[in-house]
C-alpha cells in the first residue's frame, strides 16, 4: 500500500476530531496531494456532510452500496452511512476492501471515528498507520485520554501507533503540550482556537504535512498471532465476532448423523450481567424509556435516543478502570438494544446468517443458521424481561397477547415472521419463534445454483404460472414454502391484478399491482375477528386476476377450490403436507373443516378440476432445501384423483462431509398441461426435460 491511513477519535465527546478531520482533508488537498476522508460515525448524526456542505451529493450517489462517494474541495469524501438503520447494515469485510482500496489510491486516508469501536470499522483500526486522539488541553480531557489509551493498549494496540493532537476548542488550556506529552505520549499537533485564522490554517497544514510523512508500517501485532478480529471474540465476551458468537469456533462442528442441534453454551458472566441492569436502571432513571420502547418505528427518534444513550452510559463508565473498550462498546450496545430494540435478540436479528430463531423461555435461546438449530449463548433476564419484549413486537401492528388470548402471530418492520405463545399454554415461560427472510429478493437463478431446483425445469415451472396453472407449493414446517411461492409468483406477468391473503404478511412480490390483505385476531370482547376464509370471499369481490393465500389450514381451503373453479386460474398457495399425494389428502381434510357435509367423492372433483399441479419442497437431512417433485393432477379415475410426477429429486445417499447426494429425474411422460401452455400462447419444448437424467420406470 502507498497511502498512509490516519484514525481521529475523539478522548470524549465534542473534541472537534470531525472537524478536524475535514480539515485535516482539506490542506492535503491544497497541498496538491491525493487524500480521502471518511465519516466513520454510525450513531446517524452526519457531522461530516454538514461541514462539508454535500448532503445532497451524498444522497444522489447513494445507490447499490451503503456508503456514499462525493467529491468536494478536492478532497474524497466518504460517508459511511447516512442513518442509525443503514449502519445495521454495513459489513466489516465491506470496510476491509473500502480500506485497502483507499490507501492504493490516496496519498492520505483520514477516518473520522467514533469510540467505542464496532465492527464495521476495525479493519481501519487494523490498517491505521496512526490512531490519533483528539483531546482538549484540559483535566477531563486529559482524564479521558488517559483512559482511552489504556483501552487500546489493553486491546492490543502498540503504543507507537498511538498519538496525541490538542484541540484548543476552550478559551483557556489548563495544562500544556509538553505535559501532554511527558503524561500521554507523543503530541502530534497542537490546534489553536480558530479566531485567529492564519494560526489555525498554520497548525492544521503542519499537522497535515506531519501526518503524510509518517511511514507506511504493517498491520497491527496484536498479542501473539491473534488478529484483531479474533480479539473481540475471546470467550468471556458474550458479543464476539459472527464466527465464534454462532458456534462456529471453538471446533464445533456438526455432522449429518450427531443429531440436529449443536450446543454451544458460554458460562454466564454473573458480574457482567449486574453491571448491565445496574447501568440499563440508571440510564432509564434520565432517559424517557416509554418513547424508547416505540422509537423503532421513527428513524429520527432512535438517533436522538441513541445520542442520549450513549452520553449516560460514558459518564456510567468513566470512572470504571476494571471496564476494558471492548466491553464498554458491548455493554454500549446491548443497553440500547434494551431500550431500543429486542434485547437479547437485537444482535441476532444483526446476523443475516440466523433463519429462525427460537425462544423457550428467558433463558433459552435456540437459532437456526445454515439448516443447523444451535443452543446460542444469549439470554433474557427473567420471564418479565421476555414478556417486555414480546410487548415491544406485537404493540406496532395492533395486537395483543394475555391470558385471555395467549397466542399471536406478528410481523417486525423488516418483514420477519413472529409468533408467540405466554403461559398458561407454554409450560416453560414464554415462547417465541422468529422467521427470518433474506434481506436479498431471491429469483429461480439463486435456487438452480443452490441445488434446489434443476435449471432444465425452470421452462416448465415458469410455463405454468404464465399460462394460469393453478398450483400448490406443499412441504413440512421450514422446508422453505414461501419463499419458493414468492419466486414462483416473479413469473406471474407485469399488469395482473394480484391479491394476496395472509395470516401474518410475509410474502413480498415484485409486481407493481398487488393488494396485501392480512387476517385480524377479535379484540378483547372477542369479537371483531377477519379470518383467512372472510379474506378469500372478500378477494373474488376486488377483481382479482390471481388470488394467492400464503397457506391453507382450514375451511378457506373450500373457497380457495371455488375460486380456483371460478375464473380465477394462476391462483397459488401452501399447505403443510409430506408428499404431493399427502397434500391432495389434506386438502380433502381441510374443505371438510369448512362445516359443510359435503361428499367425499365432489370434493375430490373439486380438487381434481381447481388444481393443476403441486411442487413438493422437503427440507433435506444436511439443512438444505430442494424441490423434490413437480407432479400434475391429471383428472378422476374412479374415486380417485390420479396424478403425474414429471421431476423428482432421487436421493442418493450422504457423502464424507455429511451433504445430501441425489439427481433430478424424468419421468419421460408428456406433461397434460402442454395443451394448455398451446392455448395460452406460451412456448414450451419437452426437450429441455429429456436433458435430466431419465428415471427407471419401476422407480415411480
Amino acid at each position: 500500500m502507498s497511502g498512509t491511513l490516519h484514525v481521529l477519535v475523539n478522548a470524549k465527546g465534542g473534541s472537534g476530531a470531525t472537524t478536524l478531520a475535514v480539515e485535516l482533508a482539506k490542506a492535503a488537498a491544497r497541498e496538491k496531494q491525493t487524500v480521502a476522508v471518511v465519516d466513520a460515525d454510525l450513531t446517524g448524526r452526519r457531522s461530516m456532510s454538514a461541514i462539508l456542505d454535500c448532503a445532497k451529493e451524498f444522497a444522489a450517489n447513494r445507490t447499490m452500496s451503503v456508503y456514499s462517494v462525493a467529491r468536494v474541495f478536492g478532497v474524497t469524501a466518504i460517508e459511511l452511512s447516512d442513518t442509525l438503520e443503514n449502519a445495521f447494515a454495513i459489513r466489516s469485510e465491506e470496510m476491509e476492501k473500502l480500506a485497502k482500496s483507499l490507501m492504493q489510491q490516496h496519498r492520505m486516508t483520514i477516518v473520522d471515528c467514533a469510540s467505542p469501536f464496532t465492527d464495521v470499522v476495525r479493519p481501519f483500526i487494523q490498517h491505521a498507520t496512526r490512531i490519533v486522539i483528539v483531546m482538549e488541553p484540559t483535566m477531563l480531557g486529559s482524564n479521558a485520554t488517559r483512559h482511552l489509551i489504556g483501552d487500546l493498549s489493553r486491546f492490543g494496540i502498540p503504543l507507537g501507533r498511538i498519538c496525541v493532537a490538542t484541540n484548543l476548542r476552550s478559551p483557556k488550556a489548563e495544562i500544556t503540550a509538553r505535559e501532554i506529552d511527558r503524561a500521554l505520549g507523543t503530541v502530534v499537533g497542537e490546534i489553536p482556537r480558530r479566531d485567529d485564522r492564519i494560526a489555525y490554517k498554520m497548525a492544521i497544514t503542519e499537522l497535515a504535512r506531519k501526518l503524510m510523512s509518517m511511514p507506511e508500517e504493517e498491520p497491527l501485532a496484536l498479542r501473539g498471532s491473534v488478529s484483531l478480529a479474533a480479539s473481540v471474540a475471546a470467550p468471556n465476551s458474550p458479543n464476539g465476532s459472527n464466527g465464534q458468537r454462532n458456534g462456529q469456533a471453538n471446533g464445533a462442528t456438526q455432522h449429518a448423523d450427531e443429531g440436529p442441534v449443536e450446543r454451544v453454551v458460554k458460562p454466564r458472566d454473573e458480574r457482567r450481567t449486574k453491571l448491565k441492569i445496574e447501568i440499563t436502571e440508571n440510564v432509564s432513571k434520565r432517559i424517557d424509556v416509554v418513547a424508547a420502547s416505540r422509537a423503532h418505528t421513527d428513524g429520527q427518534k432512535i438517533a436522538e435516543l441513541r445520542a442520549q444513550i450513549n452520553e449516560v452510559i460514558s459518564q456510567q463508565l468513566a470512572d470504571r478502570d476494571d471496564i476494558s473498550l471492548q466491553d464498554r462498546a458491548e455493554l454500549q450496545q446491548e443497553i440500547i438494544d434494551e431500550l431500543l430494540g429486542l434485547g437479547p435478540l437485537e444482535d441476532l436479528m444483526r446476523d443475516e446468517k440466523v433463519t429462525e430463531i427460537m425462544v423457550n423461555g428467558s433463558q433459552t435461546i435456540y437459532i437456526e443458521r445454515a439448516g443447523k438449530i444451535t443452543l446460542s449463548d444469549r439470554t433474557f433476564n427473567d420471564e418479565r424481561h421476555l414478556r417486555t419484549v414480546i410487548e415491544r413486537i406485537i404493540a406496532p401492528i395492533g395486537r395483543r397477547v394475555d391470558e385471555s388470548s395467549p397466542m399471536v402471530d406478528a410481523r417486525l418492520p423488516d418483514g420477519s415472521r413472529v409468533n408467540a405463545i405466554i403461559e398458561p399454554l407454554a409450560l416453560n415461560g414464554s415462547t417465541v419463534t422468529i422467521r427470518r427472510f433474506s434481506k436479498k429478493r431471491l429469483e429461480i437463478d439463486d435456487l438452480v445454483r443452490f441445488g434446489s431446483v434443476p435449471s432444465d425445469a425452470v421452462g416448465l415451472l415458469k410455463a405454468m404460472v404464465e399460462s394460469r396453472l393453478n398450483i400448490v407449493v406443499s412441504g413440512g414446517t421450514g422446508s422453505g414454502k414461501t419463499t419458493f411461492l414468492n419466486i414462483l409468483s416473479n413469473f406471474i406477468p407485469e399488469g395482473e391484478r394480484i391479491v394476496t391473503i395472509e395470516d401474518a404478511a410475509e410474502l413480498s412480490l415484485g409486481q407493481d399491482h398487488v393488494v396485501r390483505l392480512e387476517s385480524r385476531p377479535s379484540n378483547l370482547e372477542g369479537k371483531g375477528a377477519i379470518t383467512i376464509r372472510d379474506l378469500v370471499k372478500n378477494s373474488l369481490r376486488m377483481r382479482p386476476d390471481r388470488i394467492v393465500v400464503g397457506e391453507c389450514r382450514s375451511g378457506e381451503a373450500l373457497d380457495m377450490l371455488q375460486a380456483m373453479n371460478t375464473g380465477h386460474d394462476g391462483s397459488l398457495t401452501t399447505l403443510h403436507a409430506n408428499t404431493p399425494r399427502d397434500a391432495l389428502a389434506r386438502l380433502e381434510t381441510l374443505v371438510l373443516m369448512a362445516g359443510f357435509d359435503l361428499p367425499i367423492r365432489a370434493i375430490r372433483e373439486q380438487i381434481a378440476s381447481a388444481v393443476d399441479a403441486v411442487v413438493q419442497i422437503e427440507r433435506m437431512r444436511d439443512g438444505s432445501r430442494r424441490c423434490t417433485s413437480i407432479t400434475e393432477v391429471v383428472g378422476m379415475e374412479g374415486d380417485v384423483v390420479t396424478m403425474q410426477e414429471l421431476i423428482k429429486f432421487q436421493f442418493k445417499g450422504i457423502d464424507e462431509d455429511g451433504k445430501v447426494v441425489g439427481e433430478f429425474q424424468f419421468s419421460g411422460v408428456q406433461p397434460h398441461a402442454t395443451k394448455k401452455f398451446e392455448e395460452a400462447g406460451i412456448h414450451f419444448d419437452i426437450r429441455e426435460l429429456s436433458k435430466l437424467k431419465p428415471a427407471a420406470a419401476a422407480a415411480w
